[in-house]
């Protein structure tokens, strides 16, 4: 991470089937009390990006976001934290290029820490009817034609991932990058 870049947090389970309730107005109150800057937060779902803390290092400042919503509002969400440029890049590697109306067949999955290797071969073995899966970093990509809620995979996928991990769709990153690149 650069000095300044805009960071993007991925928070998993908030608002999600009535479980997880955090306000966005909270989220951004949370992070700015953290000292981060320029906080925007995109749709209800725990996406937010903003300009991080100077002398904040990236999982320790996760940690310390998990841990402000436990306090607040009563439940600890893994947080997935990017640069802008790891945001970038992992969009860059996707190998299931889609047209922009199948944006949400395509769900981008990040572990919550970076370093873990994930192993394809048994996430592979339970995709179905089209589903394809590919991994490159800490991203895990599943490219669902019937769509994520009906996909058994997805279902079971955080048990098979090396640490928890949270997914955003296709047309949900291109948004919070957008939002990380303006000025």
């Amino acid at each position: 991470m650069t000095e300044g870049e805009r960071q993007v947090a991925l928070l998993r389970g908030v608002n999600v089937g009535g479980a997880g309730r955090l306000p966005m107005a909270g989220l951004r109150a949370l992070l700015t009390a953290l000292g981060c800057r320029e906080v925007v937060t995109h749709i209800q779902s725990g996406n937010a990006v903003f300009r991080p803390p100077a002398a904040a290092a990236g999982a320790r400042l996760a940690e310390r976001i998990a841990a402000a919503v436990a306090e607040g509002y009563g439940f600890r969400p893994a947080v997935a934290l990017l640069s802008a440029g790891e945001l970038r890049q992992a969009l860059a590697d996707n190998p299931f290029p889609v047209a922009d109306q199948a944006g949400r067949q395509l769900t981008v999955f990040f572990l919550a820490e970076a370093g873990a290797a994930i192993d394809l071969a048994p996430i592979a073995a339970l995709a179905t009817a089209g589903e394809r899966v590919a991994a490159a970093g800490r991203a895990l990509y599943l490219f669902a034609p019937e769509g994520i809620g009906r996909s058994a995979l997805a279902r079971r996928l955080e048990r098979l991932l090396p640490g928890p991990a949270t997914g955003r769709n296709l047309n949900t990153l291109q948004a919070l990058l957008a939002l990380a690149e303006t000025a």
